[in-house]
């Protein structure tokens, strides 16, 4: 019972994790194509910035995947 109790809570896990990220990552590059189209001659430093905020976001997602491949591991 107890191996499939972890099994459960790392998919928990890996779900619950990448629901931030996601949303976080689909408000990043929505407000970076509005500012965009708002001001062109931008866009060369809002899509770098919005790639770092992407990065960081996605990190967010590894770190849930690496607990509940530790969860799985037990």
């Amino acid at each position: 019972m107890e191996g499939n109790l972890a099994h459960l809570g790392s998919g928990l896990a890996i779900g619950l994790a990448t629901i931030g990220p996601g949303v976080g990552i689909g408000t990043i590059v929505g407000k970076t194509i509005e500012g965009m189209a708002r001001q062109p001659e931008s866009a060369g430093a809002l899509r770098t910035t919005m790639f770092i905020g992407i990065a960081f976001a996605e990190a967010l997602a590894l770190y849930g995947f690496v607990f509940a491949i530790l969860l799985f591991a037990k």
